[in-house]
């Protein structure tokens, strides 16, 4: 990989991140906020911020909604496909026990990501309209705390150790 190619694999994700964030914050710094400047969220996310405003918020929902959309699906794609190839090889493989090994690392990571999109999506592609504030905390906790604890405790319970020492706590 040379430096070029470096330079725009750090760049590109950046500026798609900066250009996407601008469409949605900027339209709203021209909103007028008529109810309290408390947001009920655990962090200055748009919708809670949308949920403030007196003005029409109707086309920033658009738009976060059409730019979620590819954010979304193109990364999700390549997850799909790749795993599409990832277990057509693992069925060419002769050992049931190889399978097996390789079935457990991917389903490990599998379930992480299927939390990962899940809840994006109940986040940001799933209208709002009806959903409780307190809905809306809970999918944010899933989402920003959940997912990444998950990660480790499913990657540590593929260890043989871990699993003596968990069903011994545990008293088997």
């Amino acid at each position: 990989m040379d430096f070029k190619l470096q330079i725009c694999l750090s760049l590109w994700p950046w500026l798609v991140g900066l250009t996407v964030n601008l469409s949605g914050v900027l339209p709203i710094l021209n909103f007028f906020f008529c109810y309290d400047n408390i947001i009920d969220h655990f962090f200055c996310d748009i919708s809670p911020v949308l949920k403030l405003s007196c003005s029409d918020t109707s086309l920033v929902e658009l738009e976060v909604f059409l730019f979620s959309m590819p954010l979304f699906i193109l990364p999700c794609g390549f997850i799909i496909v790749t795993y599409v190839y990832i277990f057509l090889t693992i069925l060419k493989i002769p050992s049931t026990t190889g399978k097996q090994k390789t079935f457990s690392t991917c389903s490990s990571h599998l379930i992480v990501v299927v939390t990962f999109y899940g809840t994006l999506i109940a986040k940001y592609m799933i209208p709002s309209v009806g959903h409780s504030s307190l809905i809306n905390k809970i999918v944010s906790l899933l989402h920003t705390l959940f997912t990444p604890l998950l990660n480790p405790i499913i990657y540590s319970l593929r260890n043989q150790d871990i699993k003596v020492a968990l069903k011994k706590m545990v008293g088997q």
